[in-house]
């Protein structure tokens, strides 16, 4: 953990200032108290990131289960009866870890997942374009095309020129052209700007800039554009900003509910993440899963008793990390106790960092997931790769995270039962001067998803024909294809259809029953 602190000491810098007003914003979208994001950030990096052995994963509270925390605070009535069923959750989240749930990430097909990757990538820039502009209508990290500001995604965007903060346009402007010259020049010309990076310089400017642009009237920026982290009269102080949980009504009905709901979308989020993240890493990693949701159990129960938001790994910060060249999960870890100092040391001047910077540094990242060659090379790698990949992201875009997953895994299983029906047999037909022959190969491995395929065929076979049928690659045969080759038996005397079967035990001209060739098949095995 120690040996790459030269690349995870700036990288966890990096996604310190991603993290605090994604944070801030979830909290706020959640109708949570903001201390609450906060701490569900730092346990989110310091707790998970000591238990999990992801080396470049970063956990924190999600954009995706804003809905759900804000809808069951709102059943429940109360904060703190919320945070029993996050603790609730932790524990749930252990269970699944016990039972090896964790194997569920690796059923994903790629193509979903890049489009994932993607979407969430189109979706950052999106939705940081108002907050570029000094917009700022809609809390930070949020993920949704609905707004509840009764705006959407681009209905926001096309209102921007009718509300822009010059000196926020400015700050943003400035930022973005700091860390794009600092990326692609300083820091192939002198190391020391791949230690101190181009974010760090923008957010600096940016504090500069708005702190001299407070004294000039029309670049004057409003405290509703800027980072708004509690502020205590003292560091004891803080200990009145936290809730504990309620834990009088933990095994109602309700509340368990709400827990497992928690635990179950915390943990499918916590795998996608897991799974597109590994597929970020340059030097390819695979993080354990099951350990991970053991990791995000003890990070939510921990979260849950000190009053902080449900916690899962999520993409934004930790593609961050991975654009940052972090090494280890030492990155994870600095950056929760970055957050955790700098609410304790200086809210003050983080109050003073203007969210257009901010948004520049976010607007590079979603730039980097959703790269218009990735288009092109899934585009190359054919329809049954490009489908999934570009349905995923355009529901992402258009609904949310979870919608677009699932819509891309229901593609993505709609393609595997259209190549299994195309691919289960190789046929090859030709003509003598007695019938027609029909050489009927078996692929390596038949189940019930070929049945429409074998059916069709076998079913056409003209009066008078002959079926050369060869099983000896076929490993594994389905007893539903059975049945349909008995049923076949049957309507091939009554058309004179001759029957000549190859297997590794000899050939068996006219079988009277194909359950003969079944068992020869299986003793073959």
């Amino acid at each position: 953990m120690f040996k790459h602190l030269r690349n995870d000491i700036p990288a966890s810098i990096v996604v310190f200032f991603v993290a605090l007003p994604l944070c801030l914003g979830i909290a706020l979208a959640s109708d949570a108290p903001p201390l609450s994001g906060l701490i569900s950030g730092i346990i989110g990096g310091i707790v998970v990131g000591l238990i999990s052995k992801s080396k470049i994963g970063v956990s924190g509270p999600a954009a995706g289960l804003a809905a759900i925390v804000a809808s069951a605070i709102t059943s429940l009535g109360s904060f703190e009866l919320f945070l029993s069923a996050v603790v609730l959750a932790g524990i749930i989240q252990l269970l699944f870890g016990v039972l090896k749930m964790g194997v569920i990430g690796y059923y994903f097909p790629n193509s979903v997942i890049k489009g994932m990757l993607t979407g969430i990538g189109i979706i950052i820039i999106l939705k940081q374009i108002p907050h570029f502009f000094g917009y700022d209508t809609e809390a930070e990290g949020a993920d949704t095309f609905l707004e509840p500001s009764g705006e959407n995604t681009f209905s926001a965007i096309t209102h921007i020129m009718d509300n822009i903060t010059f000196g926020a346009l400015i700050i943003g402007v400035v930022g973005l052209i700091i860390i794009l010259f600092c990326y692609n020049i300083l820091s192939k010309k002198h190391g020391f700007f791949k230690i101190i990076q181009g974010s760090l310089i923008a957010v600096l400017v940016g504090t500069i800039l708005q702190i001299i642009f407070s004294s000039i009237t029309d670049l004057a920026i409003e405290g509703k554009h800027l980072v708004e982290v509690p502020v205590p009269n003292s560091i004891s102080d803080f200990g009145e900003f936290l809730s504990f949980p309620d834990f009088s009504q933990i095994f109602s009905l309700e509340i368990l509910t709400i827990a497992f709901t928690l635990a179950l979308v915390a943990s499918l989020e916590t795998l996608l993440s897991v799974e597109a993240t590994d597929k970020l890493d340059p030097e390819k990693n695979i993080t354990p899963t099951n350990r991970e949701l053991f990791a995000q159990g003890f990070g939510n129960i921990a979260s849950g008793l000190i009053g902080g938001l449900p916690i899962t790994q999520v993409i934004v910060r930790s593609s961050a990390n991975v654009q940052s060249n972090a090494k280890t999960k030492m990155s994870a870890i600095l950056h929760g106790i970055l957050i955790l100092v700098s609410i304790l040391a200086i809210p003050t001047i983080l109050n003073h960092i203007p969210k257009s910077v901010l948004a520049a540094i976010l607007i590079v990242v979603g730039f980097k997931l959703a790269k218009p060659s990735l288009f092109k090379k899934m585009f190359s790698l054919g329809w049954t790769q490009f489908l999934p990949f570009i349905v995923t992201i355009i529901v992402i875009v258009f609904t949310n995270l979870l919608y677009g997953i699932f819509t891309g895994l229901a593609i993505g299983f709609a393609v595997v039962l259209i190549k299994n029906y195309q691919n289960s047999i190789f046929l090859h037909k030709k003509e003598t001067e007695n019938a027609s022959v029909i050489q009927m190969t078996f692929a390596e491995e038949i189940s019930f998803l070929n049945k429409a395929a074998i059916q069709k065929e076998l079913f056409s076979l003209p009066e008078n024909s002959r079926l050369e049928l060869d099983i000896r690659k076929t490993t594994y045969l389905d007893y539903d294809i059975v049945e349909i080759l008995e049923d076949f038996v049957i309507q091939a005397k009554n058309k004179n259809i001759f029957v000549h079967l190859m297997s590794e035990k000899g050939i068996v001209d006219n079988p009277t029953s194909f359950v003969e060739f079944f068992k020869l098949k299986k003793e073959s095995n």
